[in-house]
Formats: structure tokens, sequence, C-alpha cells
């Protein structure tokens, strides 16, 4: 791995989400992005590497990939551990944390692996080895083949670091991107939550119309790497003019405490000038003045939180609501259940796949504008 070659670089999705992922990193200008299980390949330099980490709302985590090699036994791993150019891409005053995934190999044993890996570290680099601010050295042994990935974000890409409270089941930032983006919203178009908790949706939404990078008030790993280079990163941050505030973002709740939340939240991703929070409840929703636009929601399933049979009601309440007086507005209904969804009655497209979510799966469930 040489400083002008480009490498892989792996951007990690939540299963089900590649596809979107992948579109997303194609509008966004990578190479060759591919979709593959469990997250999108595209090519690049450590600048793509830390663009991605900076623009792309819907990746998890950016892995690079470093090297790979065959090892049949850990004496075999040990040895070609050691040939690796480590200062080529980490620094020996920063400490390493390798983790080990075996599948299908000669080599099974993870935590024997890791400690091979990491003792060939110390000794040929000099860097410490654990503590939880260590870089993260991901290794898979699969079939004998070992890959070498660093994790250049450190902390998941959904912390964006500016939503500091969150409601009882939060919906993670990388997934409310990749939604509003399966539902065609560009930035150009209201978005409005009716059960918006901590604000997820209008926020993602009110920061992608305003052109605000996911990752602009946040550290990552790749800043402690060999290849940094801190001014050309200070260049790539540099924030951009703001897009003019033209559509508006809105999110209700019956819950007091979550518009306060949601009204913080959007205060410290700085855009409170775009948004609107506000106490009420499903059935009392009024439609917005202005352009049609998006209706975007993560109702409570009923798995963890209240009753399934009084979730029938709720939905029933919010479909009624949404086909009376939302005629010319998109539905995006996020559920683990489908027959609360087909209690709103609204005229839901074919699903899309579902997605892992806090241990359950959830599925979005889309409409055309309605009649």
């Amino acid at each position: 791995m040489t400083a002008a070659a480009p490498f892989e670089i792996f951007l990690a999705a939540l299963p089900g989400l590649e596809t979107l992922l992948a579109e997303e990193a194609r509008a966004a200008g990578f190479a060759s992005p591919a979709a593959v299980p469990g997250g999108v390949t595209v090519t690049g330099g450590w600048p793509e590497v830390w663009r991605a980490n900076l623009v792309l709302r819907g990746a998890s985590r950016v892995l690079v990939r470093i090297g790979a090699f065959r090892a049949f036994h850990l004496a075999q791993l040990d040895k070609r551990a050691r040939k690796v150019d480590w200062a080529a891409v980490l620094r020996p005053d920063r400490p390493v944390r390798v983790e080990v995934q075996c599948r299908a190999s000669k080599i099974y044993h993870a935590r024997a692996a890791a400690q091979r890996i990491e003792r060939a570290i110390a000794e040929t680099l000099g860097a410490p080895i654990g503590g939880e601010e260590a870089i993260a050295l991901k290794v898979r042994i699969d079939d004998n083949l070992v890959t070498l990935s660093l994790d250049s974000s450190g902390e998941p890409l959904h912390r964006r670091g500016h939503k500091q409270a969150v409601g009882k089941a939060p919906l993670r930032e990388t997934m409310a991107a990749l939604f509003l983006r399966a539902c065609g919203f560009d930035g150009q178009e209201p978005v409005l939550d009716p059960m918006c908790g901590s604000g997820t949706f209008p926020i993602e939404a009110a920061e992608i119309a305003a052109g605000l990078a996911p990752g602009r008030d946040r550290s990552f790993a790749f800043e402690d790497f060999a290849s940094f280079d801190a001014d050309a990163w200070a260049t790539m941050r540099a924030p951009a003019p703001a897009i003019p505030a033209e559509a508006r973002f809105f999110g209700s709740d019956r819950d007091d405490g979550a518009i306060r939340m949601a009204t913080a939240n959007a205060a410290r991703a700085g855009v409170a000038d775009r948004t609107d929070f506000r106490r009420q409840a499903v059935s009392d929703l009024i439609r917005p003045e202005g352009p049609a636009g998006l209706v975007m929601v993560n109702p409570p399933y009923g798995a963890r939180i209240g009753d399934r049979k009084l979730l029938f009601a709720l939905y029933g309440a919010l479909g009624a609501r949404l086909r009376d007086r939302f005629a010319g507005w998109r539905v995006g209904l996020v559920t683990s259940d489908e027959g609360l969804a087909r209690a709103t009655a609204l005229p839901f497209l074919p699903p899309a796949p579902l997605v892992a979510h806090g241990g359950l799966k959830v599925r979005l469930f889309r409409t055309a504008p309605l009649p």
C-alpha cells in the first residue's frame, strides 16, 4: 500500500441498506461503488477516506483495506504479520487494538490470532497495544485469507456530535438519512415527522437541505494515522456557505420532553432556523402551509415500547389524518410490524428490505403522492 496507489475502502452499512449507501457514494463522486453484504466498496486514497467520513450520511464507519495474505497456522500468521509495513499507516506513539474474526479457516482461535498480530505490531513498530482510545485494526480470517482493515472512523458515524438527548428507541442518523434517500428526498421539499421524538428525521433533512457535512463537528480515528495531513484535512473540512433556507422541516410529538430534546438538538446542529417543533397529538396534525413534501415517521412498534393492541388505534389515526389532510404528500413509515403499517390504510408501494435496528428487523413502507 503506497501513498499514491488507490486502495479499497469499505463503507460499512446496516444489512439491507447497502444499495442505498452505494447510491449515496456514487452521487458524492466516490470511485466504483459496489454494494456487497454489510456495506459498499469504493477505491481511492487517503483524501477519499477522510472525505467519506466527513460527507457520507449513511455509512456506519469507514474501513481502510491495508493488506491481505494467506495464513494456515499461527506461526505463519506471525511471520507474515511482521512483513506488513505498519509504519506506513500507524504511528509508534498511538495505541492499537486488534480485533479478529475467523471463519472456515485452519486458524480458528480469534484471541490467539489477535495476540500474534499485536505482538508483531509492538515488536516491529513499537506501538503500544490496547486501551479505549486505541486505533482498531480489524482482521478477518476467511477461508485462510487474512484481510487487514483499519477503522478510520473511531466512534460510529451516526454519532454526529450534536444529539445529546434521545428518546426511548432512537433511530440512528445514518438510517434516517438513507430512509430519506429511499423516499426521494433531495433537500428541496418540506419534511414532517408527526412522532418526532428527539427530532432525527427533521434535523437530518434540514442538514441535507443546508448542505452541512454530517462529520463537520466531530473527530475521527484517522487523525492519529501516520498518513494524516492536518493541513489538507483542515482545507477539506472548511465549511461551505450554507444553502439559503427554502424548505422547512417540522416535527411534532405529544410529549413535552421530546419537543424540548428535539429543539435543543436542532440548535446544536445549527438548523434551528429551518426546523419547527411543537407539542401536538397525531389526531391534531395539520398540514403545513406551502408545497407538498414528505411525511417521515418512525412510530412505536409495540415490540419494546407500549402495547401492540393499543398501537393499532394510533396507526389508524395517523393514516386517517394523512389521507384526509395531506393530499400530494408522500409518506415514509418505519416499523417492524407489517400489520401495524397496514392499519394506516395508506396505499403503500412494495415494501423495502428488512434492516436490523436495535435487535429488531424494521422495514420502510413508502407511498407515492397521496390522492
